[in-house]
C-alpha cells in the first residue's frame, strides 16, 4: 500500500517503513513525537487506487519524528560583471527526517 502525501509544498510518494526529509513543521519537536499528515492526495493498493479532489476523505498516513537534520549546502553567488561586485551566501535549510508507520484509508 502507499500513499502520495502533500506538506511543506512539496508531494511525497510514501509506504510503511519509508524514511523521508520534510520541511520543518511546527509543534513538532522531540524525537519520537507522532505526526499525522492529513493532505492525502492519492492512495494505492495494488490495482486499487484513490485520488482525491483535491484530497482523499478519511485517509491520514502516520509517522513518527527520528531526528531533525539540515539539508545540503546550497550556494548563492551573484556577480555584475566588470564593476568587482561580487557575492557569495550559502543556505542550509531546516528538515526533519521522518519514518512513516502507517496508511489509513
Amino acid at each position: 500500500m502507499y500513499a502520495v502525501i502533500e506538506t511543506g509544498g512539496k508531494q511525497y510518494r510514501v509506504q510503511p517503513g519509508d524514511l523521508i526529509d520534510v520541511e520543518r513543521i511546527s509543534g513538532v519537536e522531540t524525537r519520537g513525537d507522532g505526526i499525522e499528515f492529513d493532505r492525502v492526495l492519492a492512495v494505492g493498493d495494488g490495482d486499487d487506487v484513490k485520488v482525491g479532489a483535491p484530497v482523499v476523505e478519511g485517509a491520514l498516513v502516520k509517522g513518527v519524528l527520528i531526528n531533525e537534520i539540515r539539508g545540503p549546502k546550497v550556494l548563492v553567488f551573484k556577480m555584475k560583471r566588470r564593476k568587482q561586485y561580487r557575492r557569495l551566501r550559502g543556505h542550509r535549510q531546516d528538515l526533519l527526517r521522518i519514518r512513516i508507520e502507517g496508511i489509513e484509508a
